[in-house]
């Protein structure tokens, strides 16, 4: 099993920007496993959506409404993925989740949120 917890969610005004982690954690058979992580986000009223995903090898996907202000990165020695958000809007609020397939077919994990909060 994997425990994936997130930090470094809060306030920010428009504009400014924050900087999320998510640290898996967990067996080390577990661990090995992970292939690709990333983050998902949810807004009050809506579906959760993608954010940014990178694979192990380094490989990148964004949301196209977060292209060119959203920068993931991982370190694979810590466990940890990261989101760098610049220039953060309003429309940028929800809970942010951290997320993480296993090369095990049909497995993959969930951390229990972070929450933004963009102020216009």
């Amino acid at each position: 099993q994997v425990q994936l917890v997130e930090s470094g969610g809060g306030l920010v005004q428009a504009g400014g920007s924050l900087r999320l982690s998510c640290a898996a954690s967990g067996s080390i058979r577990s661990i090995i496993r992970l292939d690709a992580m990333g983050w998902y986000r949810q807004a009050p009223g809506k579906q959760r959506e993608l954010v940014a995903a990178i694979t192990r090898g380094g490989s990148t996907n964004y949301a196209d409404s977060v292209k060119d202000r959203f920068t993931i990165s991982r370190d694979n020695g810590k466990n940890t993925v990261y989101l760098q958000m610049n220039s953060l809007k309003p429309e940028d609020t929800a809970v942010y989740y951290c997320h993480a397939d296993s090369l095990v077919g049909g497995v993959d994990y969930w951390g229990e949120g972070t929450l933004v909060t963009v102020s216009s």
